[in-house]
Formats: C-alpha cells, structure tokens, sequence
C-alpha cells in the first residue's frame, strides 16, 4: 500500500494557475508614494496675522464723593453730619452735588422712628436733581 502525498499522481499535468494579483508590489509603491507626498507637504501654520488696535492707557479711576444723608427720629436732616435748616436748604445742596462730576454717591439712612414723610422728601427731591446713584444704608434695624 502506497501513500500519494501532494498533488496530482501523474507528472505530465501543469501546475494550477494562480487567478489573484499580486498586491504586495502595489501596497509597497503606494506607501512609498503615501511618504513622498507627506514630506513634500508644506509645513502649516495655525496662526492668523491681526493688526490690533492700539488702545490709549486706561485713565485714573476717581473715587465718587459720598454724601451722607441721615433722617433722624424727630424727622431732621443731617447732611454729612450738619443739621439742614428747611427743605429749600436741602433742595439747594441737592443741586450743588448734582452738578458735581462725576455725580456723587448718596447714602441715605433713616431711622426707624422717622416719619417716612422726612425721607420722601429727601429721596423726590434726589430724583427731581437728577441725582441718580442712591443708596439706602442701615436697613438692618429694620429686620425686627
């Protein structure tokens, strides 16, 4: 008993003909080209050229005066600590500070007893002046 190991047992036949390409030659020309192609390439720049404005340097920043306005119990004004006389004393300082630059800051504090009369007044008049940057100081007396 014989073995046939291998192909066909008669030697006068041809060997299969091979049907598929041969790509090996083709990937190795296609990544040499790939390479070629990458180290040609110019080199590419992420940064955009603006001509920017040049600003002028920020100017002093001036601190606003602050103007205490202080309605006591018995209904008086005090203005920065002096006592106004009568409310066309107060609408004449009124319109002095209105015409300070830049305005000035008023913080108004009333107490808890003043008539809301009093402070009204302080505040209508503010507004008619034109006076603008107002502040309401002391409101923790009034949480009770």
């Amino acid at each position: 008993m014989a073995m046939n190991v291998g192909g066909p047992s008669s030697a006068s036949q041809e060997p299969e003909v091979m049907l598929d390409i041969n790509t090996t030659p083709l990937i190795d020309v296609m990544l040499v080209l790939l390479i070629m192609l990458i180290i040609t390439i110019p080199a590419q720049l992420h940064s955009v050229n603006l001509d920017m404005p040049v600003s002028a340097p920020p100017t002093k920043k001036v601190d606003p005066v602050v103007i205490k306005i202080e309605v006591k119990a018995d209904s008086t004004v005090l203005w920065n600590g002096k006592a106004v006389g009568s409310k066309a004393d107060l609408e004449a300082r009124l319109q002095e500070a209105s015409l300070l630059q830049p305005q000035p800051e008023l913080h108004i504090r009333s107490h808890a007893k003043a008539k809301y009369e009093a402070v009204a007044a302080v505040l209508a008049g503010a507004q008619r002046k034109g006076l603008n940057k107002l502040g309401i100081v002391g409101t923790e007396q009034f949480v009770n």
